[in-house]
């Protein structure tokens, strides 16, 4: 779950129950000179979507030139153009299950015992976050309950088009989402899935991938049954007073209906210690083909065993780190959520296929840091990972408290359920029981697991795991030092609003050096446009919608408590700059969490046509556009299903691939690049056209571009080795 106020568009939903651009000032960066490149390319946009795999959004892709190759799903034959795995409507079954389940009950392993395969896949969950109905009819339901501190709702976005602004009036699961204190709300199994092979039949989804939009169609086309089972929907009724929420919400007025790619689905868990159990990662697995041997089959058994770390056996307060373990496969309100996918092959995505089809697609890469947003996030403006800090800001590195630290053995008589590594419910998206691990010392939790099969590797990892004596490393999403103007967390004056759980998880100032630091020091212009950011601090909803964690450079002293600061602006100074030919030299751009893409709180088809929106104003300045090149990517996998080889670089990571494309006149047409490749080569681009050096001694951009055989292009054969892009366009490399 990423980074969204969660808590906050509960209370939204929980004030409908109950019924029934303020603009700051953009201050202009200092002039700068804005020294050669090596390539034509005089400015890089990084768009930066959240938590979609490379087979969630591409796994049906297909090129159209046929001397192109992609590896995804499809092409690997673990589905057909239908979305589901091959034979699935003609034998109702699944002939290669892909998703074991397994045991482990002592001490937390990378690899356990496996038990045999899941007979079917457990039933998805709307999950802890999956909106009822899109946000702005949720917001607009809040703000007419007159629930105080809360705003007018949220049905616009400035990172949208005109014409794409009715989609934010779409979406939603119309089934419960997680409020449990509040009205007794806990997510279900998404009847959308029940699929009926007959009348009063059901059909189990096959142990594999399927289509998240409408997968009953070609059934109910074939054997003329509804799309899916309506009488397993469960209406939005809490057990409070008035309960239900019928104003367009839930049964009878507006029912659940197939699932449509506009609408939201389950948020599959994704943090830390639990995808790198999901990769199932062991040497003893290791083929020519898969040297490091991730073989990706446990992400639904640690899914249900584990998750979020909240079950259906324990009622959250503020101050809970752990939770009862789940009693079954739903229990953890996962279950199979994490093998859906979108079907380009049916239509599906228009935008993104688009992209591919017209300029460059990279099929090899991966989020650098295993874990969800803030980690993966940072290591794009550092290529480290951040630690826990002296609040003074020194730099020294501290111990956090007990109940940061991250206990990923299972409890006593459970099978897999984690100690410690949950969700604090003041803020169950930003922060973290469990966000902090000291990987230097391998009697902690989980450390020896990862590094002893690091260890077994054929190479060394990159500084032999990266690990700092007594220093611990955030691996989960935790709170920046500063807020969106650079004050201090404990005396901000809008903390109340931009950080509900308390300086309690701030990990402190960071002095680890940025790609700020390093622009600035050349005098190479950059700027950070977050849509949000000047509303941040504000009243919910609106204040909700600029991103802190995903900002990796909110987290640094040095940016933070300096005029750098002011390179930091809202949305609006984008546009305002493409008009004005004033687009600084580096522009990284975030949506806000409706449409950055987020499973549960956004949609696919939210992000694609803000990714559109930004390049069609580049191409609004033919100038702008000639020397400009745009970089399309995601945070990090989500916790999705993905089938791309994993290197391991050092202890953190790398982790599942997620999507680049490089949108530029000088991106090869319809061109698919296999070059292992991280969010680090965003910073290797970035420093190599110009002509800085490598951060530090510890970021990962001190790796070189990686050497592989051509009978296996996804495998670096001088491993650890990450790609600087460069091969996605044409021109030459000086």
């Amino acid at each position: 779950m990423s980074r969204r106020r969660v808590r906050r568009a509960q209370s939204a939903i929980v004030a409908a129950c109950f019924l029934f651009n303020q603009t700051l000032p953009v201050l202009a960066a200092n002039p700068l000179r804005n020294p050669p490149t090596r390539s034509p390319i005089k400015h890089v946009i990084v768009v930066l979507g959240e938590n979609r795999s490379f087979d969630n959004l591409f796994g049906t892709y297909t090129p159209p030139d046929p001397k192109q190759k992609v590896m995804n799903l499809l092409s690997e034959g673990l589905v057909d153009e239908t979305g589901f795995p091959p034979g699935f409507f003609t034998t109702l079954s699944t002939s290669n299950p892909l998703q074991n389940q397994a045991t482990d009950t002592s001490t937390y392993e990378l690899s356990p015992t496996q038990t045999g395969p899941f007979a079917n896949l457990p039933q998805p969950s709307t999950g802890l976050n999956g909106l009822p109905a899109s946000a702005c009819l949720l917001t607009s339901l809040a703000f007419a309950s007159g629930l105080p501190g809360y705003g007018p709702p949220t049905c616009t976005d400035i990172g949208l088009a005109a014409d794409d602004q009715p989609l934010l009036l779409l979406g939603g699961t119309h089934q419960p989402l997680f409020i449990p204190q509040d009205i007794g709300l806990t997510p279900v199994e998404d009847c959308r899935y029940d699929l009926l092979q007959a009348a009063n039949t059901p059909l189990p989804l096959p142990n594999g991938p399927y289509p998240l939009v409408n997968p009953g169609a070609l059934i109910q086309a074939l054997a003329d049954v509804p799309p899916f089972d309506s009488t397993k929907c469960k209406p939005l009724v809490g057990s409070g007073e008035a309960g239900s929420i019928l104003a367009g919400l839930g049964e009878p007025a507006s029912p659940p209906t197939a699932t449509a790619v506009s609408d939201n689905t389950g948020d599959p868990a994704h943090r830390f210690f639990q995808m790198w159990q999901q990769a199932d990662c062991s040497t003893a697995h290791a083929t020519a083909q898969n040297p490091s041997g991730c073989l990706h089959d446990l992400v639904t058994w640690v899914a249900v065993t584990q998750g979020w770390g909240i079950t259906e056996m324990c009622e959250p307060n503020e101050s809970m780190t752990s939770c009862d373990p789940p009693t079954d496969v739903e229990g953890t309100y996962q279950g199979g959520v994490a093998m859906g996918i979108y079907n380009m092959a049916a239509g599906d995505l228009p935008i993104l296929q688009w992209f591919a089809q017209n300029y460059a697609l990279n099929d090899n890469y991966h989020q650098p840091i295993m874990g969800d947003t803030g980690p993966n996030s940072q290591a794009i403006f550092t290529g480290d990972v951040y630690y826990f800090a002296d609040p003074s800001g020194s730099g020294k590195a501290i111990t956090p408290t007990a109940d940061l630290i991250s206990n990923p053995n299972p409890m006593a008589g459970t099978n897999n359920f984690y100690t410690q590594d949950t969700l604090p419910f003041l803020d169950l998206a930003n922060t973290s029981f469990g966000g902090a691990v000291d990987c230097s010392d391998a009697s902690q939790p989980g450390v020896s697991a990862i590094a002893g099969y690091e260890s077994s590797l054929p190479y060394t990892t990159f500084n032999k795991g990266n690990c700092a004596p007594d220093t611990y490393y955030q691996i989960n999403n935790e709170y920046p030092a500063y807020d969106h103007l650079g004050n201090p967390i404990a005396t901000s004056p809008t903390a109340a609003n931009e950080f509900p759980a308390g300086s309690h998880f701030s990990i402190g100032p960071q002095t680890i050096p940025t790609i700020g630091d390093a622009l600035a020091k050349k005098r190479v212009s950059w700027k950070y446009y977050g849509d949000g950011y000047s509303l941040a601090g504000t009243e919910s909803p609106a204040g909700d919608l600029y991103c802190a964690i995903c900002n990796g450079l909110q987290y640094s002293k040095s940016i933070m408590t300096g005029p750098l600061k002011n390179n930091i602006q809202d949305l609006s100074a984008f546009f305002q700059d493409v008009r004005a030919n004033n687009l600084p030299s580096v522009s990284f751009i975030k949506p806000t969490s409706l449409t950055d893409g987020h499973p549960g709180t956004s949609t696919p088809a939210l992000f694609e046509a803000f990714a559109k929106n930004i390049v069609d104003t580049v191409q609004s300045n033919p100038k702008l556009w000639s020397e400009t090149a745009v970089l399309i990517t995601l945070d990090e996998s989500g916790g999705e299903y993905d089938t791309g080889y994993i290197q391991p670089i050092d202890f953190f990571g790398d982790g599942p691939r997620t999507v680049m494309l490089a949108v530029s006149p000088f991106a090869k047409f319809d061109y698919v690049d296999h070059t292992y490749s991280d969010h680090v080569s965003i910073l290797k681009f970035i420093e190599w056209n110009w002509k800085l050096k490598p951060l530090s001694g510890r970021s990962r951009d001190n790796l070189p571009n990686p050497i592989s055989a051509a009978a296996q292009p996804y495998v670096p054969t001088n491993s650890p080795a990450i790609g600087d892009l460069t091969n996605m366009f044409r021109f030459k490399k000086k």
